[in-house]
């Protein structure tokens, strides 16, 4: 296969101003399907990313071709975007229209860009977003700091992509640190990134890839939120708490008291979508404290908790990942696991003891493949270290 550079070079012959750029993907041990709602998160950015090499063009124009999907794109940032193509030049166009909200942007790009994943469970929408805002401010002279760079990208999923996603995502794809837990409070944004206890096991990040792409625009991602958002909203009334518009309701402001004594009132799924909610914050807050006292073990189960209450009580997971979660399970070295992201195909992760790598990938590997045997080829398992997050210059 040809390298990046081959690929634009050949592309775009004779340009001699070549920059690239990097966001690392992401995996979210604790805290599932919780930013949205306000609610507490543990986070690791990962080794793989998105790489995007590209040069500037004065003339507002863009090109943007992709090494992982077909389709390349052409846009003048200088017309309006008001229509989406649904396509992934809708994440850069966002990024354009987000920035230009309290920025001048008015040179474009020519780019290749690079996943060293495949897409589905690892935030590549949000790292495509990044690794593009990193850009657009390299080549138009804007300065972002870390907090305006995740409000910038998540302003661009929210509003101009339409995924109702929180800011985990951008949060954990900013401010990882190599070998550090971030634990984020989504609610104030207040963070803090935790150091492994000194008696830590060592471990390694598994990445099963189901063998199915995903993208979380056209899932039910969208109707979870609002289930979540109305168990918030008719909880409230209920207690005759004040609360205002649907929008800006959130579990986050609902106490667990109040759940407990009127969850039974909800219509079965919103008390289901409340109930992951209450436990999730639960476990990241037990999660934290094993973390910092080097109990891998303890972390680890509650990961695997993780995964059956967003199995279970979120309703989400297709039946390969759910496969996949059943053999983490019976897996000996895998401390922890469950899907990775919203549960709509993608792929799971894992925390792993490094000497047993090789006889986990052939366990997962072989019993997944007896389940599913058409996706024999397309089936991935990766191991992968915590790494910084993207770096704004």
């Amino acid at each position: 296969m040809a390298s990046m550079h081959d690929v634009f070079e050949a592309r775009y012959p004779n340009v001699t101003e070549i920059y690239e750029a990097f966001c690392p993907y992401r995996v979210c041990p604790l805290g599932a399907h919780s930013d949205h709602q306000h609610g507490l998160v543990t986070g690791l950015a990962i080794s793989y990313g998105i790489h995007v090499l590209y040069t500037p063009t004065d003339d507002g124009e863009v090109s943007l071709h992709s090494m992982n999907v077909f389709g390349d794109h052409n846009f003048n940032i200088n017309k309006a975007f008001s229509k989406k193509q649904k396509n992934w030049s809708d994440y850069i166009k966002g990024a354009i229209v987000a920035l230009r909200r309290n920025h001048e942007v008015t040179r474009g790009l020519k780019a290749v860009v690079n996943g060293t994943l495949p897409i589905g469970g690892l935030s590549s929408s949000a790292a495509l977003t990044i690794a593009f805002l990193s850009a657009l401010c390299k080549i138009n002279n804007i300065t972002l700091s870390s907090q305006e760079v995740i409000d910038n990208a998540l302003w661009a999923e929210n509003h101009y992509v339409g995924v109702k996603c929180g800011k985990l995502d951008q949060s954990c794809e900013v401010l990882s640190k190599k070998g550090k837990l971030l634990y984020l409070d989504t609610n104030d944004d207040n963070y803090e990134l935790r150091s492994t206890g000194k008696n830590m096991k060592p471990y390694k990040i598994a990445i099963f890839f189901s063998g199915l792409e995903r993208a979380l625009v056209g899932t039910a991602f969208n109707t979870r939120v609002d289930e979540m958002k109305s168990a918030a909203y008719a909880l409230k009334a209920f207690s005759e708490m004040e609360y205002g518009s649907f929008g800006d309701s959130y579990l986050r402001d609902v106490p667990h008291e109040v759940f407990e004594q009127y969850g039974e009132r909800l219509p079965e799924s919103w008390r289901r979508r409340a109930a992951h909610f209450y436990s999730e914050y639960e476990r990241v807050q037990q999660g934290v404290k094993a973390w910092r006292a080097g109990d891998i073990d303890a972390f680890g189960q509650l990961i695997f908790e993780s995964g059956y209450s967003s199995i279970y009580n979120y309703e989400t997971g297709s039946p390969e990942l759910k496969k996949l979660y059943e053999i983490m399970c019976e897996t000996k070295g895998i401390y922890g696991g469950r899907f990775s992201g919203a549960g709509f195909k993608g792929c799971c992760m894992a925390l792993v003891d490094p000497d047993y790598a090789e006889e986990i990938e052939a366990k997962v590997t072989s019993e997944y493949l007896k389940a599913f045997p058409k996706l024999e080829g397309k089936f991935l398992a990766k191991f992968c270290d915590s790494a910084d997050g993207c770096i704004f210059d």
